[in-house]
């Protein structure tokens, strides 16, 4: 179904994702390499490592200690998050961190394959293409006047993980 901006947008807010920021994309077939998951698994390593820029996307995620140590040191990505394509490599994307990003699997993943899927005949398509590596939907960012303890006790967890690898913050 071919979708205008405006319908686009709307169905992205029917899912209560409002503030989904959305590219158009002329969808070209592409051929996927044969060994492409294990080039994928390689590069959602590195993406998850490259996550202590991200950290003030992350508190908003809620994590356990234990499961924000777990994803910022690339050992294990927490039950319900998963890594999406910007572009899917079916329509041309790239193997590349560039093109990754990272939600809650439930709903907002299942609601943008859906959303994908929906367009899968059209000239042009609408993808997700959230500012940051970290899409968290705007109804779960407030936070209280005191601050974000969260964010802050992650924050410092991650100056010390980039300490210890030599990276400056």
């Amino acid at each position: 179904m071919q979708l205008t901006k405006e319908i686009a947008e709307k169905k992205l807010s029917d899912m209560n994702m409002r503030d989904m920021p959305i590219m158009d994309y002329h969808p070209i077939p592409a051929m996927v390499a044969p060994d492409w998951f294990k080039k994928y698994k390689k590069l959602c390593h590195e993406f998850i490592i490259s996550l202590t820029d991200s950290i003030e996307q992350l508190a908003f995620m809620n994590l356990s200690q234990d499961e924000f140590m777990a994803l910022i040191t690339g050992r294990k990505i927490p039950q319900n998050l998963s890594i999406r394509f910007r572009v899917p490599l079916i329509w041309g994307g790239k193997l590349e961190i560039d093109n990754m990003f990272m939600c809650w699997t439930f709903p907002n993943s299942q609601n943008l394959d859906r959303f994908i899927q929906d367009q899968n005949d059209a000239n042009i398509v609408w993808l997700p293409n959230p500012a940051t590596k970290i899409y968290v939907p705007g109804h779960n960012l407030s936070g209280g006047d005191g601050g974000n303890a969260t964010e802050d006790r992650l924050s410092q967890m991650a100056a010390q993980i980039a300490a210890s690898r030599g990276m400056e913050q």
